[in-house]
């Protein structure tokens, strides 16, 4: 979280003082509703009465030089697969990024297409929408409509966790770039929170609370997985194996429902439909948690230091998680 711009670059920051009371509140709430922040004068948000929900589109028209510009904005669908048979993620290939084990829509009926390719073919899948996106630093990525509902920490936090991917990217380790993006994004917003209001604060407790439970789901999945690569490595059929993975997810579930309620509000593993998609989509962005965190506790707590010794560890190695684990001064 850098204090100083860099050279060439100024900090802009503006506060306004809209009112007193809830009338204020309810009226600043309300030109957000109706998209009143993109109406620069030559930009404007339409439609103005569009939700700020999933699934839904706004467009901001921006006029420059006599000419018009459409910059439509919605909600990015992501396929990811796997065999059925197999805790191994499908991975699509890019140029620039290499391989990578989820694919991007903005057309839910696009990524639908793709979803019924793969299952074709013999492979779960699993839709969900993404929060945000980052285009790795080579483009300016958009703050999208619907991260408005969110609370300041969580958003703080998705910021902080895209941002980072355009500072450290490694080709062709979507888990191990998610899942210590992910760690980054918590640590930084508690780091941020501490430091701007105390350890002892509201929103600072809460942040530490929210990471407690992002550890604890983490080690949950490890265990299913853990339980499902059993399995898989079996001698059983393939019939069988298909079987009684079914079991092992019913369990999985009836565990998962048994958890404290902290840990499972941000995680939907009760009601959906389980498969190896599904349980290794968690896992991108929650595997080898607990092995960052002791990093970061064994350097200090010092998340900048942390940080360092990862990535520079992590872009030496074909495995960064391996890599990774050697930094660890005592073992579990």
């Amino acid at each position: 979280m850098a204090t100083t711009p860099p050279a060439g670059y100024d900090y802009d920051q503006a506060r306004i003082l809209l009112g007193h009371g809830d009338l204020a509140f309810y009226a600043a709430c309300q030109a957000l509703r109706s998209w009143t922040q993109f109406d620069l004068g030559w930009t404007a948000a339409l439609p103005r009465d569009t939700p700020i929900e999933t699934d839904r589109c706004v467009a901001v028209v921006a006029r420059a030089l006599g000419l018009w510009t459409l910059n439509a904005a919605r909600i990015v669908y992501v396929v990811t697969a796997a065999p059925r048979t197999k805790l191994e993620l499908y991975t699509w290939w890019f140029p620039v990024i290499g391989r990578v084990a989820y694919k991007g829509y903005f057309h839910q009926s696009e990524a639908k297409l793709e979803a019924q390719r793969l299952e074709a073919q013999g492979y779960d899948t699993y839709i969900r929408p993404a929060l945000a996106f980052s285009t790795l630093g080579w483009f300016s990525d958009p703050l999208l409509p619907h991260l408005l509902k969110y609370d300041g920490e969580t958003l703080a936090n998705i910021i902080i966790h895209e941002l980072f991917h355009t500072t450290f990217y490694l080709k062709g380790q979507s888990a191990f770039n998610e899942s210590l993006a992910n760690f980054v994004g918590h640590r930084g917003i508690i780091a941020f929170l501490t430091k701007e209001q105390g350890s002892e604060a509201a929103a600072t407790r809460k942040a530490v609370a929210t990471w407690k439970s992002e550890l604890a789901i983490a080690d949950f999945l490890s265990g299913a997985a853990e339980r499902l690569n059993t399995l898989y490595d079996s001698t059983l059929s393939e019939g069988e194996k298909l079987q009684q993975r079914e079991q092992v997810f019913t369990q999985v579930q009836e565990e998962f429902r048994r958890l404290p309620v902290t840990v499972r509000r941000n995680v939907d593993l009760a009601t959906i439909t389980l498969n190896n998609a599904v349980i290794l989509q968690y896992l991108v962005y929650l595997r080898e948690l607990t092995l960052f965190e002791r990093v970061y506790q064994e350097n200090g707590q010092d998340l900048r230091a942390t940080l360092e010794k990862v990535t520079q560890t992590a872009r030496k190695s074909d495995d960064p998680f391996i890599a990774t684990r050697a930094l660890v001064v005592t073992p579990s």
